[in-house]
């Protein structure tokens, strides 16, 4: 067994979409890594002992040696870049270009969404408060979207499956695990991205 010599910083409760995105990544890619936890309820983030390593005080964070790095598109693009093993994103780089761009809108729209089904709703049960008008909206704009992307019964986006698929399962799986209306196909699609053993094995952490 290697060495270890990675290190993951998460939030204590293992609801962080992001936090689970690098540690799908790690595992994807066989590499041994020590998790440790913040508690963001608590202000740990702003301690001056986390916020000396992560410069933005915010989870996730990976330690490489010399190297802390925040911000989860960041994370994993460094290590697809750096370690072998099965690419995390598609190595054409038009295809590649394309699965950014699904993280990187997955992470700076569809807000209303990402409030009212937390990702707290994969982990500790369903909201019983209706959607509102503007997340109803906001999904039929993301339905519109995963519908183009997701040929029918297809198992992954682009073929081969990335991190992207992750992503945009992450953000379906809000409403699907909700009980809230989603399109049969893309329903299919997300909880099938779920049973993927890395997706299981964040799913099967201890949370308090």
């Amino acid at each position: 067994m290697p060495s270890i010599d990675l290190t993951l910083y998460a939030d204590a409760q293992f609801v962080s979409p992001y936090a689970m995105s690098v540690f799908v990544a790690l595992r994807e890619k066989g590499l041994p890594f020590k998790l440790l936890t913040v508690d963001l309820a608590a202000g740990a983030n702003r301690a001056p002992e986390f916020a000396t390593t992560s410069l933005t005080q915010r989870v996730p964070v990976l330690v490489h040696r010399d190297l802390a790095l925040s911000e989860s598109s960041a994370i994993t693009e460094y290590i697809d870049d750096v370690f072998p093993g099965p690419h995390l994103y598609p190595v054409d780089p038009k295809l590649r270009a394309r699965a950014r761009q699904i993280q990187a809108w997955l992470r700076s729209d569809l807000l209303p969404i990402r409030i009212e089904r937390p990702t707290d709703v994969l982990f500790y049960g369903p909201s019983s408060v209706p959607l509102s008008a503007a997340s109803r909206a906001a999904a039929e704009k993301l339905f519109m979207a995963a519908d183009v992307m997701i040929e029918s019964s297809a198992e992954n986006v682009f073929g081969d499956w990335c991190l992207a698929d992750l992503d945009l399962a992450v953000m379906l799986n809000r409403l699907v695990m909700n009980g809230d209306p989603v399109p049969e196909k893309l329903a299919d699609y997300a909880l099938r991205q779920w049973q993927r053993l890395s997706a299981q094995q964040w799913v099967g952490l201890e949370r308090r």
